[in-house]
């Protein structure tokens, strides 16, 4: 083991710890890019809230074509947000927190159960997302 002089700290192999290893993105890059990415939540949230609502009311105005046609529209507004919300890197804990949001919708079956009723790659996956969001301060879209 080679002891790490910056940190104090053994490092296996002679490689560094990962306390003196330093991102190589520009903080405007950074920058950007979160703030792409919450602006892609808040038009998320705003689409998703509208298929909620419409699923609600139109299931009692409407027959079963109407509301599958009303909600097939509202998705296919909601795929390219979700598209760049997949394919645009977060940088910052706030940028991950819309990504775990975002993750948390489309596994949303994860929450049905309690979990311990939910098979365990279920499970960690479930966990991994509420610690994400809980440390970006990110409510989860359901009630857990």
């Amino acid at each position: 083991m080679v002891e790490n002089r910056e940190a104090g700290l053994p490092s296996l192999l002679g490689y560094p710890s990962v306390d003196t290893i330093t991102a190589t993105l520009p903080e405007t890059s950074t920058r950007e890019n979160d703030v792409a990415l919450l602006a892609l939540e808040k038009r998320f949230n705003a689409l998703a809230a509208e298929l909620d609502r419409d699923v609600d009311c139109l299931r009692e105005e409407v027959g079963r074509e109407a509301l599958t046609k009303e909600v097939e529209a509202t998705l296919a507004r909601l795929a390219p947000i979700e598209r760049a919300i997949i394919e645009t890197p977060a940088c910052t804990i706030a940028g991950l927190g819309v990504k775990a949001h975002h993750a948390a919708h489309v596994l949303s079956q994860y929450w049905k159960a309690p979990i311990d009723r939910i098979d365990w790659d279920a499970r960690a996956v479930r966990l991994l997302i509420e610690a994400v969001c809980d440390v970006a301060r990110t409510p989860l879209p359901f009630q857990t």
